[in-house]
């Protein structure tokens, strides 16, 4: 999980350091930077994917061993702040903890590092990971490796890969334990200090960590269509293959069970089953049966189909690191907010991944508990300079003694917390 993430000179961020946790929602006007927020997190999903940094900024055609990858919006010329004294350099920073990677006992702490100037060829000019107390920098990478000045590290393992190096399955048997290490303190280490394996290990994990990410912005047109496929794992960024998600969700019956739950939360019918009505040619389509009766996906309501979708991607068989969903809120009644606000934070625990979500829903702010607080951020952009700041409600002045006399709905609707300096 990333614990936090600092962001520099990306694109309305001059500044960002942020403490995350399991369920974070990002709140504020249109244009106030929470697009541009998930977009940092973009930069570094296209990192751990192996992607230069043209390719991340600009896009990337669909390859033999690549799908296509959609560049941030403006692309490279547009990614840095408009105000930057910085030479033009983007710097982006993350910690967390890995549990079970280098130790049996204990969660390690990680940091990585890069900064890159887009508009001189995507150049990296610095990266560095540091982990289990030990700084592997940019540049010792084995020789054997090609480096592209435009390549992140984490890069390389798509070419570790090529040469025949499996990564996949490395034993912790063959890596150092923390305790070996201890008398090496926090200097960087040159390959033929360490184990290569152990550096191999640490570069593995760390982009498969980044890369793993889902994007949801679902469309009921594409949630009433059918699925081409019976079996899939995870729904597209739009809702493809939400039937032949939901047909592996109903193949165990305690996931069925739990997804039904769930879903009879939404609606005021009782709901008798959920699952998926067989079309002409080996296709399938989301239905719902209500007191004897098959409701099949075209005639349920955006709302009833967004829900379902929704929670269906809580319950897939492939779970990501990190999910992205823009405007959580869209087509469901405010008062089944609260519903969708309990169910990411209890399966964003259960399922241990990280869930960042935008909304503009004053509603689902009534529903947060003290310690969301912490984890909900409000966004604003200053008109005079274009930066946009970003602060968690518990940062904000005076928020929590206020509350106690008023409701967080009021404050955000009324404009209380955009006026607080």
């Amino acid at each position: 999980m990333i614990e936090r993430i600092v962001i520099e000179n990306f694109k309305s961020l001059r500044k960002v350091d942020l403490a995350l946790g399991r369920v974070n929602l990002f709140i504020g006007t249109n244009a106030s930077g929470k697009s541009n927020f998930l977009e940092a997190l973009r930069v570094l999903e296209g990192i751990g994917n192996g992607f230069t940094i043209q390719e991340i900024l600009n896009g990337k055609p669909k390859t033999s061993t690549s799908d296509i990858w959609e560049g941030v919006r403006g692309g490279s010329g547009h990614a840095c702040f408009a105000g930057s004294d910085d030479a033009g350099e983007i710097a982006i920073k993350v910690y967390g903890k890995w549990r079970g990677i280098m130790t049996l006992t204990r969660p390690e702490g990680w940091e990585y590092y890069i900064s890159f100037s887009p508009n001189d060829r995507g150049k990296v000019t610095d990266e560095y990971i540091v982990a289990n107390k030990l700084k592997y920098k940019r540049g010792v990478l084995p020789e054997r490796f090609h480096q592209n000045p435009s390549q992140p590290m984490l890069g390389m393992v798509q070419e570790i890969r090529r040469q025949g190096v499996t990564l996949d399955h490395l034993s912790e048997a063959h890596i150092l334990r923390e305790d070996d290490q201890d008398h090496l303190g926090n200097d960087e280490v040159a390959l033929n200090d360490m184990p290569e394996t152990e550096f191999l290990f640490r570069l593995h994990n760390l982009a498969r960590l980044l890369s793993n990410v889902e994007r949801i912005d679902l469309v009921p047109k594409v949630l009433r269509d059918y699925s081409q496929v019976k079996w899939a794992r995870r729904m597209g960024e739009h809702g493809e293959d939400f039937a032949a998600v939901v047909n592996l969700i109903c193949d165990k019956e305690h996931t069925k069970d739990a997804y039904l739950t769930w879903l009879r939360e939404l609606r005021p019918e009782q709901i008798d089953d959920v699952g998926t009505k067989a079309g002409a040619v080996e296709d399938w389509m989301f239905m719902l049966r209500e007191n004897g009766r098959t409701f099949p996906a075209p005639v349920l309501s955006e709302g009833t189909l967004r829900f379902a979708a929704l929670t269906a991607a809580f319950f897939q068989e492939s779970m990501p690191n990190v999910m992205m969903i823009e405007e959580i809120e869209n087509g469901i009644h405010p008062s089944r907010i609260q519903i969708l606000l309990e169910l990411m934070r209890s399966q964003a625990e259960y399922r241990k991944i990280q869930v960042m979500a935008t909304t503009h829903s004053a509603t689902i702010l009534d529903w947060l508990q003290e310690g969301d607080y912490k984890t909900t951020f409000l966004c604003r952009r200053d008109e005079s300079t274009g930066e946009s700041k970003i602060c968690s409600l518990a940062g904000l002045p005076y928020f929590m003694e206020v509350i106690e006399k008023r409701s967080t709905s009021e404050l955000f609707s009324e404009g209380w917390m955009e006026m607080v300096p």
